[in-house]
């Protein structure tokens, strides 16, 4: 159980010699994990959270300008959703720091 133990805490704390085969393995490994994940793992142009069947959506003003034009806000959030039907309950604007709009997060069920 020891052994087990210390190779796994090893591996974890990535404490092998460089010049080592588990340096190696463990390399390999991160390699596969970059060019075999899924790209929707990482695609985050339209965060998504859902709570009590409600989903919120946020579109960048890089799409759709930064005057807020209500019906092609709602029109990309349902695009991008897929969700052509979608009811779109609210719409809030999101600001950076420095007061600068950069977003609307748009709710729809």
């Amino acid at each position: 159980m020891t052994f087990i133990s210390e190779t796994v805490k090893k591996a974890v704390l990535w404490t092998y010699p460089r010049t080592s085969w588990q340096w190696d393995v463990l390399c390999v490994l991160c390699l596969i994990f970059i060019f075999l994940t899924p790209k929707t793992w990482f695609d985050n142009s339209a965060y998504q959270r859902t709570h009590m069947g409600q989903t919120a959506i946020v579109v960048s003003t890089d799409v759709v300008g930064t005057k807020l034009d209500r019906a092609e806000v709602e029109r990309r959030a349902r695009v991008e959703l897929g969700r052509p039907s979608g009811q779109i309950s609210e719409v809030h604007e999101r600001y950076d720091e420095s007061g600068k709009l950069v977003a609307y997060e748009v709710d729809i069920r």
